[in-house]
């Protein structure tokens, strides 16, 4: 996963390229700053998924070498005095494996919430789109594009697949991180650790849509 620790988070306002700040009201300004919002929480998004990624290689490295050790203690299981100097590695390893797994249990409460956030978002803009095209229809605001050249219409499905794909993605995760730390087959907890780093609900598009949100509202220039 590509860190996104060197980006900075995107102003509610702008300066184009003539250098003077251009103010915005009404729809387009609330849409401008959902967009702005739908740029921070992506990023915070992406710094919460290195850190899970972090932790989860350490609860997939924890497992194995716990599932190593049983593994030498069946084979020594007559000598008495091994099996107890291997007891305390055992409940160390527990400790730690416990402590590995809290970790990402708390990353992914704060993922939860960022998803909570994108769910009240996709609805504002569903909200504004609406009231901007019944003004349209009703000839109290002008049909020309808000920005530049989409239609009203555009934001709301933008801002619809990003939640969408947010949402899946975070059901992946809650399905690892039930599943991570009950697991000793080395395939499957690798298998696990690859779905949690790739996140195939977050596809290239996703990032793409967002590129174009940002452009489109003027927070981004080519």
């Amino acid at each position: 996963m590509k860190s996104a620790g060197k980006e900075r988070m995107v102003e509610s306002e702008c300066a184009p390229a003539s250098g003077r700040k251009q103010m915005f009201t009404g729809s387009a300004r609330k849409l401008r700053d959902t967009a702005a919002d739908w740029h921070n929480l992506m990023l915070k998004w992406e710094r919460l998924g290195d850190e899970g990624s972090a932790a989860a290689t350490r609860i997939v490295n924890l497992s194995v070498s716990k599932r190593a050790e049983k593994d030498v203690d069946i084979t020594a299981e007559d000598d008495t005095s091994f099996v107890n100097e291997r007891s305390g590695s055992h409940a160390e390893l527990d400790k730690d494996l416990q402590d590995g797994c809290n970790e990402l249990m708390n990353i992914l409460e704060k993922m939860a919430h960022i998803v909570f956030k994108m769910e009240k978002i996709s609805s504002s803009v569903k909200g504004v789109c609406a009231l901007e095209k019944f003004q349209q229809e009703q000839g109290r605001s002008s049909v020309s594009p808000l920005f530049q050249t989409w239609p009203v219409t555009r934001f709301d499905e933008v801002s619809s697949k990003l939640y969408e794909s947010y949402k899946q993605e975070l059901a992946l995760k809650q399905t690892i991180v039930k599943e991570i730390a009950h697991t000793s087959d080395p395939d499957l907890l690798l298998v696990y650790l690859s779905s949690w780093l790739h996140q195939p609900y977050i596809e290239d598009n996703t990032k793409l849509l967002l590129e174009s949100l940002l452009l489109e509202t003027m927070h981004r220039t080519l």
